[in-house]
């Protein structure tokens, strides 16, 4: 609706009627935002909240939806069960205990190289690195 003013020009209705229109977050979305509010610093999520125009209880939610994996399909894939979660989480633990065997045999093995290094460097006389050359500059 509009109206005329005193010089016959149409002026818009002011009055808005207001609509409520529920947003939805497709699972891209969420972890766009989750992943910005696990990057913000003490006090910055309450901006990207505001920005975003959503309640903090969505982080929340979402926080959720994504640990037991339910935004990770993109594509409305039903959640993995508990089950699915489990296996996961143990074959990942079992790859991580692998890794960690072979990482700590590998650090044996430097700490060894270095110790037979010390010790073939005082076999030699040879002194720490630095120290021959102040012993020259000083002759």
């Amino acid at each position: 609706m509009s109206r005329k003013n005193g010089s016959g020009q149409e002026v818009p209705d002011p009055e808005v009627v207001p609509m409520a229109k529920r947003r939805h977050f497709s699972a891209r979305e969420k972890l766009r935002i989750l992943e910005e509010a696990d990057a913000c610093e003490c006090g910055e999520v309450g901006a990207l909240v505001r920005r975003e125009g959503i309640y903090t209880s969505y982080l929340s939610r979402w926080r959720r939806e994504r640990k037991r994996g339910a935004l990770e399909g993109l594509g409305g894939n039903k959640p993995k069960s508990e089950s699915e979660v489990d296996k996961a989480l143990a074959e990942e633990n079992k790859q991580l205990r692998g890794e960690n065997k072979r990482l700590k045999e590998r650090l044996t093995q430097a700490e060894t190289i270095i110790e037979v290094q010390k010790k073939v460097s005082q076999l030699l006389g040879l002194g720490p690195i630095g120290t021959e050359s102040r012993d020259t500059e000083s002759i």
